[in-house]
């Protein structure tokens, strides 16, 4: 299970929860490690069947061990329960129950076919590792990453209002491959205003990516129509709220599971007040400006000890990475990882089929 949370680490946050998977063989032997590389990608126990199958490993009579009950739907992808089964895996030991009803259910389904299934193993290492995903799914809305580019004082912009190019081309690079895996882009109808964005996903030719987020705006003023930021395509949804609860709640309901906020400085800083970001992705330019438009605004915070405390994030390539001359920081909330509630505490139990197999 150790092994398997660590590869689940190698995956990027978002939509789907990090997941990874070991298959070992009756013999105690290692066989094979998957791990979940993103939405619309195969699962992490898929994945480690499709390595076996490619190297002409016989799963039938293995153990699988994986950080999240295999999921039980059809989605983009086929559903994990019935992948295993048809391996001829004859044991699954998993950490945690998936909380998203169209995936649950993957549990009864093994048993049912006369796999044995242990969960609970490692529960609360696991939960710990998803814990935002999880709460997002709770709450039934998206899940967020805010990215902020800024120089080392934290100025997104001039005094002038100039913002291209703080970062490196690396780093925007880096972010364009975030748009091209999640489901929406959000700023703020200011950002439209001043700055005229598209908003689309590009490769390093400036081409359009084959996937493209909606593109949302929110905020009470209207976007003009020759906004670029509206597009040919459909993508686009103007959201006319300035709160970041409802701003989620309207495109939880348009389908999207992931959203990326970009800003500007008042959308920043009211998504992080209003504690709704589950994941910050911060580009840090070697470049002092001394003034111009900060990063954030007003979070409402008197007090060091009211400071909102974050962890380094080891998730999809690591904290700290270097891109060209940038600093790429990726981090999630701090504090308590345990569960806010008893309800949501995952319990170790053993189900088993009537065979009575089971147990380590």
């Amino acid at each position: 299970m150790e092994l398997a949370l660590a590869a689940a680490l190698n995956g990027p946050r978002g939509a789907n929860p990090l997941v990874g998977a070991v298959v070992v063989g009756a013999d105690g032997s290692q066989l094979v490690t998957g791990y979940h590389r993103g939405a619309g990608t195969a699962h992490a126990e898929a994945d480690a069947i499709a390595q076996a199958r490619r190297q002409g490993i016989d799963l039938a009579g293995s153990t699988m061990v994986v950080t999240l009950e295999p999921c039980n739907h059809v989605g983009r992808t086929g559903p994990c329960a019935l992948a295993i089964i048809e391996a001829g895996i004859a044991k699954v030991i998993y950490a945690v129950d998936d909380p998203h009803d169209p995936a649950a259910g993957g549990a009864r389904t093994l048993r049912n076919a006369g796999v044995a299934v242990v969960s609970g193993l490692s529960a609360e290492e696991a939960f710990a590792l998803n814990r935002q995903w999880f709460r997002a799914v709770e709450d039934k809305r998206p899940f967020v990453t805010l990215h902020i580019a800024q120089t080392i004082d934290s100025r997104i912009a001039a005094v002038d209002g100039t913002s291209q190019w703080i970062s490196s081309p690396e780093s925007l690079a880096d972010n364009h491959g975030i748009r091209g895996r999640i489901d929406a882009i959000l700023v703020g109808t200011e950002t439209v205003l001043v700055d005229d964005p598209r908003l689309t996903a590009r490769d390093a030719n400036g081409n359009a990516a084959g996937k493209q987020p909606l593109r949302a705006v929110m905020g009470l003023r209207n976007v003009p129509e020759d906004a670029a930021v509206r597009g040919s395509d459909g993508l686009f949804a103007h959201l006319p709220t300035r709160e970041p609860a409802e701003a989620l709640g309207l495109l939880f309901a348009k389908g999207v599971r992931h959203v990326m906020v970009e800003g500007g400085s008042r959308i920043l800083s009211a998504f992080l007040a209003a504690g709704l970001v589950d994941e910050l992705v911060v580009y840090l330019a070697p470049t002092l400006l001394g003034s111009g438009t900060p990063a954030l605004c007003d979070l409402g915070i008197g007090t060091l000890t009211d400071a909102q405390q974050w962890s380094w994030d080891d998730a999809g390539g690591g904290a700290v990475q270097m891109l060209g001359r940038d600093l790429r920081l990726h981090l999630q909330p701090g504090g308590d990882t345990r569960p806010s509630s008893p309800e949501q505490t995952p319990e170790a139990r053993l189900e088993v089929p009537a065979s009575g197999k089971g147990g380590l």
